[in-house]
């Protein structure tokens, strides 16, 4: 049974291979891989098992062979010639008037094929456009309309909490996301402060979904009564990170109440439940 390696490639994009020569290899590098019509290059990832590619739509291709220092170099000659190809897109574009946004350009590593990404708020017709790219290139182009979370993806970068974009990363595929999440996580709905770098809702609150709600059944509801040794007030806010909630009383105090706390205050209400119903057995 071969072994299966997860390759990156430009702008976040990555594929499964299977190493069919038995090569040598490590995290880091560079492999030549057969694609649909040709080859290409990419960046080895990691060492996967087959049973996690089973469920893959497309079955995995090969690996070719390991990229030689010529072959390096051809890669980066084909970088320079796509930043050439994505000036001479967009001029075209402009001078079309094509309500698109270019994002990138792609040089497959044999330069059997260009792909140029682009998002777009609606359909858009760029036959004509193609046409007028093949003539110049000499080869097969491919327009791909991508949303703006795949475009948050390709260019990749840094979110709010200090880490790399979590769609550039480890997420597949893109969900629906409701500010009915940030609602159930405690947080503002300030677009500002909930909105990842694409523009959209952060990623973050669906998988991290079922942790709130695991979490968060722990604590007492916001809005509720609790009686603390202060007198009886109502939940304000609950910081799960902390381990805290926050009790305001009528005097507008607030009073700050750890899940410790908590758990020991509802263990003494156990013991006294049970020692009353001892009691009243005996």
């Amino acid at each position: 049974m071969s072994e299966v390696y997860l390759i990156h490639f430009k702008g976040s994009r990555k594929g499964y291979y299977y190493n069919s020569n038995s090569l040598d290899l490590k995290l880091g590098d560079y492999v030549i891989v057969q694609v649909e019509r040709g080859e290409d290059m990419g960046v080895v990832a990691k060492k996967v098992n087959e049973e996690s590619v089973s469920n893959e739509e497309k079955k995995p291709s090969n690996i070719l062979r390991k990229a030689t220092t010529d072959d390096i170099e051809r890669l980066r000659v084909n970088r320079e010639k796509e930043e050439e190809a994505l000036k001479e897109c967009q001029r075209m574009i402009s001078s079309r008037k094509l309500e698109m946004k270019l994002v990138d350009a792609e040089f497959q590593f044999d330069c059997n094929k260009i792909t140029f990404y682009f998002t777009a708020d609606k359909r858009i017709d760029f036959r004509e456009l193609v046409k007028e790219l093949a003539s110049v290139y000499k080869t097969r182009i491919e327009l791909r309309q991508i949303g703006v979370r795949d475009e948050a993806k390709w260019i990749g970068g840094y979110g709010c909490c200090g880490l790399r974009l979590c769609c550039s990363t480890f997420i597949k595929n893109f969900e629906p996301i409701s500010t009915q999440l940030a609602k159930e996580q405690n947080l503002s709905l300030n677009p500002a402060k909930i909105s990842g770098n694409c523009g959209r809702l952060l990623c973050c609150l669906l998988y991290e979904k079922e942790l709130y709600h695991k979490t968060l059944s722990l604590y007492p509801k916001v809005g509720s009564k609790y009686k603390t040794d202060k007198g009886e007030g109502v939940v304000d806010r609950i910081n799960p990170f902390a381990e805290h909630i926050v009790v305001k009383h009528e005097d507008e105090t607030e009073e700050k109440v750890s899940l410790l706390d908590m758990r020991k205050k509802d263990r003494r209400s156990r013991l006294g439940r049970a020692e009353k119903k001892k009691s009243e057995a005996s």
